[in-house]
């Protein structure tokens, strides 16, 4: 078996299962779920002193579903390895301090083919952007298996096709991890994270960059299939890490939506 050992553990979560596990327990405690059975998730992917508190807002929504879904299909950004189109992944299971999660082979063995999808492990390696979500999803959900996609160079269209044959039904829950403005003082980074807020409420994947998330590219797939099948959008919580652990002067923006 050729699992995909935890790159980022010890930094951004703690790397002691039991430590983990009553952090990301104590963070879902905090929550108070609204009625709401999202198919989709936009969530962000720092350190979880940081960001740990805004991802519990999404999680929370989903934690009543254990055992009816399982299957996750997880898309981030790629933030050390350069290349066109989504990665996946050839390892049988990735890692954690919390277990391992089997992956699910079934985006190779599609028919046709997707041409902008390939297998590379590289851009896996050392990725966080997926890997955080990872424990979350252990604690919320239990056993599932695990469709992981690193994005690189994407264009809407074509990550939007590769969800659309992947969206499945109640079994199956859609990840899209990203974080918002980058290293703004923390009111110029509220400003252009409400207005990036309103860009996905409203559903436009023509109006999100780079500059204000991360995994625009992965997002942005998300909203072109929010807005062809008329799935609300619906934003439960926006801060920033000077909201959370930080200071103020240099912050990252995070958000939570519900998708479906």
């Amino acid at each position: 078996m050729t699992i995909r050992q935890p790159a980022v553990a010890g930094m951004f979560y703690p790397a002691d299962p039991v430590e983990l596990r009553w952090m990301i327990e104590g963070l879902l405690a905090q929550v108070t779920p609204q009625p709401a059975e999202p198919h989709a998730l936009i969530v962000p992917h720092a350190g979880y002193i940081y960001s740990g508190p805004v991802a519990a807002t999404a999680y929370a929504h989903v934690a009543s579903r254990a055992g009816q879904i399982n299957r996750v299909v997880l898309l981030g950004p790629t933030h050390h390895v350069r290349f066109q189109g989504l990665s996946t992944c050839t390892a049988d299971a990735y890692q954690t301090p919390l277990g391992l999660v089997p992956l699910d082979r079934s985006i190779l063995e599609l028919t046709p083919p997707l041409p902008h999808v390939q297998p590379l492990d590289a851009a896996h390696l050392r990725e966080h952007s997926l890997e955080v979500q990872l424990p979350f999803l252990q604690v919320v959900l239990g056993k599932f298996t695990l469709i992981p996609l690193v994005v690189g160079e994407a264009r809407p269209e074509e990550t939007a096709e590769v969800l659309e044959r992947l969206w499945g039904g109640p079994e199956t829950l859609v990840v899209i991890s990203s974080d918002l403005s980058h290293y703004h003082d923390a009111a110029t980074a509220r400003r252009i994270d409400a207005e990036t807020c309103r860009i996905i409420e409203a559903r436009r994947p023509d109006l999100l960059t780079g500059e204000r998330a991360c995994g625009c590219r992965a997002i942005n797939g998300l909203l072109a299939i929010a807005q062809r099948r008329q799935l609300p959008v619906t934003t439960v919580d926006l801060r920033n890490s000077g909201d959370t652990a930080g200071g103020r002067d240099r912050v990252v923006g995070y958000g939570a939506w519900l998708v479906g």
